[in-house]
């Protein structure tokens, strides 16, 4: 195999690849051998079935499998002999192994750009302290008890109020008194004063009384998550059947037992307090590394990869877009179209882009590696957090070239942490809610 280099620009390169019809053949033949243990055929033994009856029973996969491994094994090849990390998808340009011909074909991907790695020893930067007060406390363990209470029926005759449960019918009818489908229900059992429901309809709920009915307009707002009532505004009937209230348990030890797993309120407490304490100093750690990052990003200029760019549009986008579902929503509320809203994210996407660049530019500086085993956990955690099976996610990887870029994101990591190490830091106290 042969390899001529051509550099596209500073952080792009295409790499044109000749393959002598020899190897060509040989990487064909050992696919069939492999194939010829897997496959069986009618009257043959496993394995003992002619080569040349596999090769023509599976001719097209036995061609495409050995065209991605022999294309596979030169990247690797190709990019050891370099010294280059690819940051984006290796994009392949050519066809299909043939036997006994020569095989050429492209590949062409973006790389780290080069610059001189800042000074960041003895960077001066702030930290916060981490303060956690009893009143923080208090309030965990006011949700626990809320997790735990039971819920019964309200003794008195009264009317609805916030912190309730409702229990009611409602229908909706439009400006000819005709029923709004998809409005509806029976028996709907609705906390009140929680922000579960439209204003309009809660407050008609709370001039009721068990067994009261009445009626009023209740309007939807104009950014309401189904667009067909979207700014509407209907006549709502309800009958309220019954209230109900959360009982509160004691705080005791009983309840930490249940709650917290722990045996008595004080160790509830001391878990909590910990917990806080740890996820806090995580938080403001986090805040100060940031604050390092950015400085050192205004002392360094460079080129960043597009694919890198849009790489973080995607991310951005796609948290937009499952914090928007989580409340019933989708991008069309913005009012932007998807391709406005990638205009707009681009300038974050390209910082955060750049700030890779600076600490993968650092772990080199620092000859810091990451092994096969960290890869190996990193797809773990993501195959776990997004439901996947480890293994179909690892192949996924393997086989779109993405490792490359998931060893830089750890890679980064570790860099971040070894700058800070050396970082001139000073705590100092925790701002103001106002501030922070």
């Amino acid at each position: 195999m042969q390899y001529t280099v051509e550099d596209l620009s500073p952080i792009k390169k295409k790499i044109v690849v000749t393959v002598p019809a020899e190897e060509v053949d040989a990487s064909i033949g050992a696919t069939i051998a492999m194939y010829r243990t897997t496959v069986k055929f009618d009257g043959f033994r496993k394995g003992k079935a002619p080569a040349s009856m596999v090769e023509s029973r599976f001719h097209n996969e036995i061609y495409q499998e050995a065209t991605t491994e022999l294309v596979n094994l030169h990247i690797n090849q190709i990019v050891g002999e370099l010294s280059v990390n690819p940051v984006s998808r290796i994009d392949f340009d050519g066809k299909q192994l043939q036997r006994g011909e020569e095989f050429t074909y492209c590949i062409s991907f973006e790389v780290m750009p080069e610059f001189d790695v800042p000074a960041y020893e003895g960077f001066a930067v702030e930290q916060e302290e981490t303060v956690v007060n009893e009143e923080e406390v208090t309030r965990v363990l006011d949700r626990l008890r809320d997790n735990a209470a039971e819920v019964v029926a309200v003794g008195e005759v009264r009317n609805a109020k916030a912190g309730d449960i409702a229990v009611v019918d409602f229908a909706a009818f439009d400006e000819n008194g005709e029923p709004v489908p998809g409005i509806k229900a029976e028996n709907f059992h609705l906390p009140l004063g929680e922000s579960q429901t439209l204003p309009d309809f809660e407050a008609l709920v709370f001039t009721l009384k068990p067994g009261d009915a009445g009626e009023g307009p209740v309007s939807f707002p104009a950014d309401f998550f189904n667009p067909e009532f979207a700014g509407k505004t209907v006549t709502m009937k309800v009958t309220l059947h019954g209230l109900q209230e959360r009982k509160l348990p004691e705080l005791d030890d009983a309840l930490a037992q249940k709650m917290g797993g722990v045996e008595t309120v004080e160790k509830l407490r001391e878990t909590i307090s910990d917990s806080y304490r740890k996820s806090r100093q995580d938080l403001n750690k986090a805040t100060a590394q940031k604050a390092m990052l950015d400085g050192l990003l205004k002392l360094v200029d460079f080129p960043v990869p597009e694919s890198m760019t849009n790489s973080n549009i995607g991310m951005l986008l796609d948290d937009m877009k499952h914090k928007l579902e989580r409340q019933g929503k989708s991008l069309a509320v913005l009012g932007k179209t998807e391709q406005e809203l990638v205009e707009e994210m681009r300038p974050e996407a390209e910082l955060r882009a750049k700030a890779q660049i600076l600490l993968i530019g650092v772990a080199r500086k620092l000859e810091l590696a990451v092994s096969e085993q960290e890869v190996d956990l990193q797809l773990r955690r993501i195959a776990m957090q997004s439901g996947q099976d480890y293994n179909a996610l690892k192949e996924y990887y393997m086989q779109h070239n993405l490792i490359f870029a998931l060893r830089d994101r750890i890679l980064a990591d570790k860099a971040m942490e070894a700058m800070f190490e050396k970082a001139a830091v000073t705590m100092v106290a925790p701002r103001a809610p106002e501030e922070a």
